[in-house]
């Protein structure tokens, strides 16, 4: 009987690659690109070492990528996963940037990753507390959390200008919206498939002569420019930026752990223990590899899961393809002034499509999960609550300690942790009872599936 190639590893035509690849990289650049224009403004870095920082970040996040979807030595989860860098360790890196700059921050993110690569086997541990229950909860709270991101690019992306939410803004992020939903419902087969990268196209032209496009960076950039190791200097390893930095990163490991497992259900590839364990160490040798190459922490990127769900294409070879993409953009600074050139409205309305579907995801996730004569609504309810408090007040937690913050400040970490603690306590702990969750839920992502 012939083997059949499960669709995530189907390797499509070169051209299906590039054009599905090249729909990734523009659906998450907006997102790559924000946490070193965070750090660079908030230590009033000047715009060469800004445009430095951005093609380190390219670069790295393309090898990550390229490691995650395709493995190299005992990492990556062979899964259609992108990687970026995260936003869970702004906060401590603005904090450890303003005492020791940028070596004080690099050093700390080389430390994370190495603590993060070693306790990998352990961490992975964590996967028999993550029934469908759970997963359904967190794949819902990723899509739901990411919607506020598109809502604000769709405004125009800074909440605090004058000109958000004007009408070109909210006109030109439905118009995208849009054309996404008729090229998705009108089209066929591979143009249905990017009707995303599509609406990404045909709303930056809208865009042009509405005056909102702004290609100065364009012909400021240079065609080609290398990426060097260490290029601000040595390390410095202060204990205090190393603690800081691995619990921003155990955060950060927590949300990849939900992240894969959202992939795992989306292309129909369960997740074992093993995997999470190749899946953590990518993400730890990626932050410590980011830390030499002038970066910061990576992790799984939320964005482009949406973006499977969306086009149906489960291929890991589609985001080996966009890694390539991201990383020839870091070595390309005009290519990549082309693509940040997109307006953000032009992403917001895309997005609204993407990050949606991430919800739908988890929502059908739930589906599957028996909620009669047992807690699980409870759980779902609380966890979703829980997870909401930063979407609904960001400023909630700010009286607390920091460390409190850095792991609340994020409604997928505080949510998580709710929905894993919510099922020990009404399903794990005690005698086995009815009220638990079905074993073929509770298994499905054991060590023994084969």
């Amino acid at each position: 009987m012939e083997n059949k190639v499960a669709p995530v590893d189907e390797m499509l035509p070169k051209g299906q690659l590039f054009t599905y690849g090249l729909q990734h990289v523009m659906a998450m650049y907006a997102g790559a690109v924000a946490v070193p224009l965070i750090i660079a403004n908030a230590l009033n870095l000047p715009r060469e070492q800004v445009i430095y920082l951005i093609q380190c970040d390219l670069l790295v996040g393309g090898i990550a990528t390229l490691i995650q979807a395709l493995g190299f030595l005992n990492m990556g989860i062979k899964s259609p996963i992108m990687q970026g860098v995260s936003f869970a360790a702004v906060a401590p890196m603005i904090l450890v940037g303003q005492t020791h700059g940028l070596p004080g921050i690099f050093g700390g993110t080389i430390a994370a990753g190495l603590i993060g690569y070693l306790i990998s086997p352990f961490f992975s541990r964590l996967i028999r507390f993550f029934p469908r229950v759970v997963t359904g909860t967190i794949i819902t709270l990723i899509g739901v959390s990411l919607l506020p991101v598109a809502v604000r690019w769709a405004g125009g992306g800074n909440a605090a200008a004058p000109t958000f939410g004007d009408l070109p803004n909210i006109g030109l992020a439905f118009t995208v919206l849009a054309i996404v939903i008729i090229l998705y419902r009108m089209l066929k087969g591979f143009w249905s498939n990017i009707a995303v990268l599509l609406g990404l196209v045909i709303g930056t032209i809208i865009a042009i002569p509405l005056g909102m496009t702004n290609f100065a960076q364009v012909s400021t950039a240079s065609w080609f420019q290398l990426v060097t190791p260490l290029a601000f200097g040595m390390p410095i390893f202060d204990i205090t930026a190393i603690v800081a930095m691995t619990l921003a990163f155990l955060v950060i490991m927590t949300e990849t752990t939900g992240d894969i497992i959202a992939v795992g259900e989306i292309v129909d590839k369960p997740v074992t223990r093993d995997d999470l364990t190749r899946g953590l160490r990518a993400d730890s040798f990626s932050t410590l590899l980011g830390g030499i190459m002038n970066t910061f922490p990576h992790s799984a990127f939320a964005q482009n899961v949406g973006l499977l769900a969306l086009t149906g294409i489960r291929s890991r070879y589609v985001v080996a393809a966009a890694g390539i993409i991201l990383a020839a953009l870091g070595l390309f600074p005009k290519a990549a002034a082309i693509v940040a050139a997109i307006p953000n409205p032009v992403l917001g309305g895309a997005g609204i499509a993407m990050f949606g579907m991430v919800a739908t995801s988890g929502i059908r996730t739930l589906a599957k999960v028996k909620f009669e004569g047992n807690h699980n609504a409870m759980i779902v309810a609380i966890s979703l609550g829980v997870g909401l408090i930063p979407l609904a007040a960001p400023t909630f937690y700010h009286k607390l300690p920091q460390f409190a913050q850095l792991i609340l400040h994020s409604g997928i970490t505080a949510g998580s942790i709710a929905a894993i603690a919510l099922n020990l306590f009404f399903n794990e702990l005690g005698t086995k009872t009815a009220d638990a969750e079905p074993v073929d839920s509770e298994t499905e992502f054991s060590n023994d599936h084969s």
